[in-house]
C-alpha cells in the first residue's frame, strides 16, 4: 500500500505497540494509531510518514474490537492519562508482560530471560496519590461541546490533550485519583472563576493561576493542596484556604508555589506556607515518610509496597550485607531494606532529595543508612569497602555509560535493577550481561490503564 501523508485509509489493528498505540500492518508496513485496540477496523488519517513506518490519527471506528469495553472516564479517549481504559485490565497486564518480553529480545538481544506474569495493582481506579492540573484561560472543548452553540470556551482546569502544551481539558471527574480530590478540584475551580484573576496563558505568559497539585496520603487520609501561581497574592491565597479547610477538614497542608518561569512545570521558584504543615505523612509498610510539595514519591502507594517487596526478595538480605543503592532519591528503598542489612549507602545527585532521605531515616529511627549527594560516576570510584548487594533504580533514561562501566568494575555478587522503562532496562541489562547472569524479570503494574510498567530484574555475577 502506497500510503501518503494527510490521506485517510481503512486499517485493521493487529497489535499494541510499546507506547500504547495500536499497530496496523497494511502490506507489512507498520502504522501506529492512538486510541486503537487489536481487532479494531478503523478509518485512519496518516499524520506522519517515514520510509519504514507511519503514524495515524483515528477518525472513526468502522468495527470496534471485541475486546473493547466502556471506559469509566468520559475523557479517556481525549486525555493522555488513561488511554487503555477501554481495554479490560487482565488484558492490559498481558500486553505489558508481552511488551517487556519483546523489548528484552529486540533491544537487548536477551532471548532467554524469563519474564514473570505482571503483579497487578490492587486498585485500578482511585490509585494515584498525586495529580497535577493545569489552568487555562481558554479550555479545549469536548466533541459534544463543539456541537452546542451555547458552550463557551472560557476558563478550564484539568489535563492536557496529548501532544499539546496549551490545550487543557476541563476535568470534572478524574477516576484515577481519590474521589474527594474531584471535590477539591471543583472547589478550587469555582473559587478561581469568582476571584477576578486570570489564568496564566501558555502562549502570552500573562495571568495569575497556573497549576493545582493535589497529594493524598493513603495511610493517614491527609491532603496537600499546592497552588502554583505566577506572582504572590497572600490575601487571595488566604481566602482560598478558608474555603478549602471549611469544606475539607482532612486537608493538612496548603502551600503556594510561585514561579514566573515560562516552562509548563508545576514547580515554584519559591514556596509560601498558606495553611497547616509544609508536609504530609505517608507510610510504606511500617515506615513513615514526610512528603513536601516538590519531593518525589511513588504515585501508587499500595503498588509501591508490592514493588519494594520484590526488591526485598531479590536482594536476599540476611542482616550482614553492605548494600549500595544508586539513584537513591528520597531514600525509600534503603529505608525499606534497612532492617535486613548491616549498612546501606545511597547515592543521589539531587540535594533536596538527599535531605529528604536523611530526614525520613531520622523520622524512622534508622541509623544504618547514609546518603551521599553527587553524580554517581564521580562518587562511585572513591567509595571504600566491599559491596555485597547493589540496587540500581535509575530514571527513565537508564544508567549513564560511565556508570555502567563502574558497575562492571565493582563486580558486586548480586544486583537488583529496578526500571520504569523497558527499553533502557533492556539496553542496560545487555551491557551488564557479559559479567552477569540475568535470572528473571518481575514486572509490577503501578499505572493501570496506561502502557507504563515497572520491572525488577535479578542479576548475579557469573
Amino acid at each position: 500500500m502506497n500510503m501518503k501523508k494527510r490521506k485517510a485509509y481503512e486499517l485493521e489493528i493487529i497489535d499494541l505497540a510499546f507506547g500504547g498505540k495500536g499497530l496496523a500492518k497494511p502490506d507489512g508496513f507498520p502504522v501506529f494509531v492512538d486510541n486503537c485496540l487489536p481487532g479494531d477496523l478503523a478509518f485512519v488519517k496518516i499524520t506522519k510518514k517515514k520510509k519504514s513506518w507511519a503514524e495515524g490519527k483515528l477518525i472513526r471506528l468502522i468495527r470496534p474490537s471485541k475486546m473493547r469495553q466502556n471506559a469509566k472516564c468520559a475523557y479517556a479517549r481525549y486525555c493522555g492519562g488513561c488511554k487503555w481504559q477501554e481495554l479490560p485490565y487482565e488484558q492490559q497486564l498481558e500486553f505489558k508482560q508481552e511488551h517487556v518480553e519483546q523489548t528484552l529480545r529486540h533491544i537487548g538481544s536477551l532471548k532467554d530471560v524469563p519474564v514473570k506474569p505482571v503483579l497487578p495493582s490492587s486498585r485500578i481506579f482511585e490509585y494515584r496519590n498525586k495529580m497535577e492540573f493545569s489552568c487555562s484561560a481558554s479550555r479545549w472543548l469536548m466533541p459534544d461541546e463543539l456541537e452546542d452553540p451555547d458552550v463557551k470556551k472560557g476558563f478550564g482546569i484539568g489535563l492536557h490533550v496529548p501532544g499539546t502544551f496549551d490545550k487543557v481539558i476541563d476535568i470534572r471527574q478524574c477516576e484515577i485519583q481519590k474521589a474527594e480530590g474531584n471535590d477539591i478540584l471543583d472547589t478550587v475551580r469555582q473559587f478561581i472563576l469568582g476571584s477576578g484573576l486570570p489564568a496564566y496563558g501558555l502562549r502570552s505568559h500573562e495571568g495569575f493561576w497556573r497549576f493545582l497539585m493535589l497529594r493524598h496520603s493513603v495511610a493517614f487520609d491527609q491532603w496537600m493542596v499546592n497552588i502554583v501561581t505566577k506572582t504572590e497574592n497572600n490575601e487571595v491565597m488566604k481566602q482560598l484556604a478558608d474555603v478549602l479547610i471549611q469544606r475539607f477538614p482532612n486537608i493538612e497542608s496548603i502551600v503556594n508555589n510561585i514561579t514566573e518561569a515560562k516552562s509548563g512545570v508545576a514547580f515554584g521558584e519559591y514556596e509560601t506556607l498558606v495553611y497547616g504543615s509544609r508536609v504530609i505523612k505517608e507510610k510504606l509498610g511500617e515506615f513513615t515518610f514526610e512528603i513536601s510539595a516538590n519531593s518525589f514519591f511513588q504515585t501508587n502507594t499500595r503498588a509501591c509496597e508490592t514493588l519494594y517487596g520484590v526488591v526485598d526478595a531479590y536482594a536476599g538480605l540476611t542482616g550482614e550485607e553492605q548494600v549500595l543503592d544508586l539513584y537513591s532519591g528520597t531514600g525509600t528503598i534503603p529505608i525499606w531494606l534497612s532492617g535486613k542489612a548491616k549498612q546501606i549507602t545511597g547515592i543521589e545527585i539531587v540535594e533536596s532529595a538527599v535531605l529528604d532521605a536523611q530526614k525520613n531515616a531520622s523520622l524512622n529511627g534508622i541509623d544504618n543508612c547514609r546518603f551521599l549527594v553527587g553524580d554517581i560516576k564521580d562518587i562511585l570510584p572513591g567509595l571504600d569497602g566491599a559491596v555485597d548487594v547493589l540496587i540500581i533504580d535509575p530514571p527513565r533514561a537508564g544508567m549513564h555509560k560511565d556508570v555502567v562501566s563502574q558497575v562492571l568494575a565493582l563486580g558486586v555478587q548480586r544486583v537488583v535493577y529496578v526500571s520504569c522503562n523497558p527499553a533502557t532496562l533492556a539496553r542496560d541489562l545487555e551491557l551488564l550481561s557479559p559479567l552477569y547472569h540475568i535470572h528473571e524479570v518481575q514486572p509490577v503494574d503501578m499505572f493501570p490503564h496506561t502502557y507504563h510498567i515497572e520491572s525488577v530484574a535479578l542479576l548475579t555475577r557469573k
